[in-house]
């Protein structure tokens, strides 16, 4: 796929720490409940961690305790995309930065979570950059 930003693997490698890089470039997850933004109760916007676009507002953020920050909707339609996720033996919805194809999580439907859209955007924290409001 063709990104607004595009860098060499060397370039993401030398930009990003170890962790990051194994998440948002290799598609890994972080542990559980280790997250940055896991309980974080800041009023901002969250960014992707490696271009800085704008994905998902605090106002979306809600407490799902499965160990990742939640949301119900990304923050512009526009502003993520989704792939097929076939990798632990079963279908998975892939949610990416929109901007520099960056791995964020994925998102889930029909959980019964109490939000306008019944989807969990289940996200990294180290994925995300927390931008507090003025």
């Amino acid at each position: 796929m063709s990104y607004e930003v595009q860098k060499s693997d060397a370039e993401w490698r030398a930009e990003l720490s170890p962790e990051e890089y194994h998440v948002l470039r290799e598609a890994g997850t972080e542990r559980p409940f280790v997250g940055e933004y896991t309980d974080t109760k800041t009023v901002g916007v969250y960014a992707c961690r490696a271009c800085g676009a704008e994905l998902f507002s605090s106002e979306t953020k809600f407490d799902s305790h499965c160990g990742w920050p939640s949301y119900y909707s990304p923050l512009a339609g526009d502003s993520v995309e989704y792939l097929e996720d076939t990798s632990l033996g079963m279908r998975r919805v892939e949610v990416r930065c929109k901007k520099c194809g960056s791995h964020l999580g994925h998102v889930f439907e029909g959980e019964g979570y109490d939000t306008p859209t019944d989807q969990r955007y289940c996200i990294n924290s180290i994925s995300l950059t927390l931008k507090p409001a003025e």
